[in-house]
């Protein structure tokens, strides 16, 4: 990254250089053009002063006094129809009729004028000078001058000197604004922990903290994903456990009559726990890499609640909890597989969780214009303590209430999962031996 900014500094650098160089030579020579121009028309004033006839005598004499040996000036007499008159460079005789030059024409018209012609090797320029005297007819002064081309061939060697001296500036400069506008970056790379303690350009602020959080987030999912592996080793070890040394009574003899059949039963019961734990931990994982611009469709969230109450209906009997439903049609759009999922997570959980002869309502209706899923037990509740940390994997308030229901722990963490995947919200208000109320409100997308 520093050589492609030191790239850029110095093509940049070259760049302002020449064309700096560039403007300031045109100038000049728009300066120097004007300065000709100046003095030719004051040599004009000098030959015309006091209005007398310009005669060869007096233009001759006048010009010893003016030429310059470098640059010496031509004047030329001509009159009104454009014959020339005199020329002191040529025998007027022999020149041909100037009434169609430019600067003879503007003369006639406006009282002076000038132009410049380019000669055929565009080294030099003649530059032209006239003014409308007093008899009618017309006074040129000119004279030759380099032209632009050739002042900047002329200059050519000092302005490449020029061009190199910058650059070599320009390398040290670049060098020294690279190093200080990448060192509070290379610090903040260096140190993620410290961003905020850092003096940073105020426009990566921004980009800075989301930086952060991602830091931080990775190393969230890294414990959690570490948290999670531990967690399904412990949970996995249990019923192979008991799996494993039932059937090794079993297969070594040591079990016979009712034994058996009691052994078996706990191994059924620990094959349908260990199927139920992978079932849950795969789903998990699922939801986990599951794109959250889910695919919705129209459904009915009363009818997903009166689908899962018929399902639950025989199981919450089985543990004395009465399970009822409330509120009407309530229409949404969802992804109805992880809706059915919510619900029955829920509505099962408060029933595994619940005390004998206790009671579940779950009901579903609009509320201020969106779809809301509620869920009321009277069951065992949750301290306030605990209540951040349920919607955690494999976090159970009750241990042993959940290995006796059945419970992985990782129903909670399913649902919360499908909250987020929909932008919906869910709250929780519980207290010990009272119940608890859980409630989930989705965005209005119908």
């Amino acid at each position: 990254m520093k050589k492609k900014i030191n790239r850029q500094f110095m093509v940049l650098s070259s760049l302002a250089a020449a064309v700096t160089l560039l403007c300031m030579a045109v100038v000049f020579y728009h300066i120097f053009r004007a300065q000709v121009l100046d003095d030719l028309r004051l040599y004009a004033r000098m030959l015309s002063a006091g209005g007398q006839e310009i005669s060869a005598e007096k233009t001759e004499e006048s010009l010893r006094g003016l030429s310059d040996a470098d640059a010496p000036v031509r004047v030329t007499v001509i009159d009104s129809s454009g014959l020339v008159v005199y020329d002191s460079d040529a025998d007027a005789g022999r020149m041909d009729n100037h009434a169609d030059r430019p600067e003879v024409r503007e003369a006639l018209e406006s009282g002076e004028g000038s132009s410049i012609r380019q000669s055929a090797t565009m080294q030099h320029n003649t530059y032209y000078y006239t003014m409308l005297l007093t008899d009618g007819s017309v006074l040129r002064v000119a004279r030759e001058a380099h032209s632009i081309w050739s002042i900047l061939y002329r200059a050519l060697p000092a302005m490449l000197a020029v061009i190199c001296a910058l650059l070599a500036l320009c390398l040290l400069l670049a060098h020294w604004l690279t190093k200080s506008l990448l060192a509070p970056i290379e610090r903040m790379a260096a140190d993620m922990d410290c961003i905020g303690e850092q003096e940073i350009y105020e426009e990566l602020v921004p980009f800075a903290e989301t930086i952060r959080r991602q830091h931080d987030a990775i190393l969230k999912n890294a414990d959690m994903r570490q948290e999670f592996s531990a967690n399904v080793s412990h949970e996995l070890k249990s019923p192979l456990a008991v799996i494993s040394g039932y059937s090794e009574l079993i297969e070594n003899g040591m079990a016979s009559g009712q034994d058996v059949i009691r052994f078996a039963a706990e191994i059924r019961k620990s094959s349908a726990r260990l199927l139920t734990l992978i079932n849950d931990t795969i789903r998990l994982s699922e939801l986990d890499v599951i794109d959250r611009d889910i695919s919705l469709e129209e459904l009915d969230l009363y009818e997903i609640v009166r689908d899962s109450v018929e399902i639950l209906q025989l199981r919450a009997e089985e543990r004395s909890v009465m399970l009822s439903m409330e509120g009407g049609s309530c229409k949404m759009r969802g992804d109805k597989q992880m809706i059915e999922e919510l619900v029955y997570n829920l509505c099962d959980n408060a029933i595994n969780y619940n005390n004998i002869g206790g009671s579940v309502t779950v009901s579903a209706q609009r509320v201020d214009g969106r779809p809301l899923l509620r869920v009321r037990d009277t069951g065992i509740g949750i301290p306030a303590e605990y209540q951040d940390r349920i919607f955690e994997r494999f976090y159970r308030v009750d241990k042993s209430r959940s290995k006796s229901t059945g419970g992985t722990g990782l129903g909670l963490a399913i649902v919360k999962h499908i909250v987020e995947a929909h932008h919906a919200e869910i709250s929780l208000a519980s207290e010990p031996g009272k119940g608890t109320d859980i409630t989930v409100t989705f965005a209005d997308q119908y």
